[in-house]
């Protein structure tokens, strides 16, 4: 299971929809291994989805990742004003950062 960022740009006018967790649910298909979707909506530089998928590969995960959220944004008419800026996997750093120090 892997965990994905997905950071969105909005055009300033709409906050995201309080339904956008379940939105991107619905944009998924079965074979994209969505599992969970959970909305940053007061995140900086700008409003972050964590997607968490079932995938073979950290690279399969990211790319259906990056196709769910396109889907969403391109199908949910509140979602329309958002772009897609980043998609990637989440970093734990602090974990990382331990790590070095030893």
């Amino acid at each position: 299971m892997y965990l994905i960022h997905a950071l969105l740009s909005g055009d300033g006018h709409a906050a995201l929809p309080p339904d956008t967790a379940a939105l991107v649910m619905q944009s998924a298909q079965p074979e994209d291994g969505l599992q969970h979707v959970v909305v940053h909506a007061d995140a900086s530089p700008g409003p972050v989805l964590g997607l968490l998928l079932l995938a073979p590969s950290l690279e399969s995960s990211e790319l259906a990742a990056q196709t769910i959220i396109r889907r969403a944004l391109q199908t949910h008419d509140s979602l329309r004003g958002y772009t897609l800026v980043s998609c990637g996997a989440a970093m734990p750093a602090p974990y990382y950062n331990r790590l070095l120090e030893h």
